[in-house]
């Protein structure tokens, strides 16, 4: 692992999710406490929005796919009209952490990139929301198996 401890990472299978199914429609919500420092991650058919805190730092993801070639959509919250200056601070937090966040998310559902190893090769897109078009972007981000 390059900066996870995977003894802070917490894993939770929600109905409709096994360690190995569904492919399409797999959902993630990554969430974490600034307390403890440790990692939640929920999988399921469901974002888990219970998870989901004002502070909207969670990062969410899910498998998608496009002319039947699976890819994992990331998105993640910059603001709202709240100003530039929390976009900018919140897009820099997000760009250090995002290699954590990835990597999380690989090791907690590692039983599934065993069943479908040439998910491994994938698609990583994250969706930067803001409405401040200098920090709203869509890019790649590599894939899964650079984050192993």
């Amino acid at each position: 692992m390059k900066n996870l401890k995977p003894e802070k990472l917490k894993v939770e299978f929600r109905e409709g999710a096994s360690k190995t199914e569904p492919v399409i429609g797999r959902k993630y919500t990554l969430t974490h406490s600034d307390a403890t420092a440790d990692l939640y991650l929920t999988i399921g058919p469901q974002f888990a929005y219970d998870r989901i805190n004002a502070m909207r730092d969670e990062v969410l993801a899910e498998w998608r796919s496009n002319n039947g070639q699976p890819y994992l959509y990331v998105y993640v919250y910059l603001d709202d009209r709240s100003g530039s200056e929390i976009a900018k601070q919140r897009d820099a937090i997000f760009r250090r952490e995002l290699p954590l966040a990835l990597e999380a998310i690989m090791h907690g559902d590692r039983d599934f990139f065993s069943e479908h190893p040439g998910l491994d090769y994938a698609q990583i897109w994250i969706h930067f929301d803001s409405e401040n078009p200098e920090y709203s972007r869509f890019e790649y981000q590599g894939r899964p198996l650079d984050y192993k």
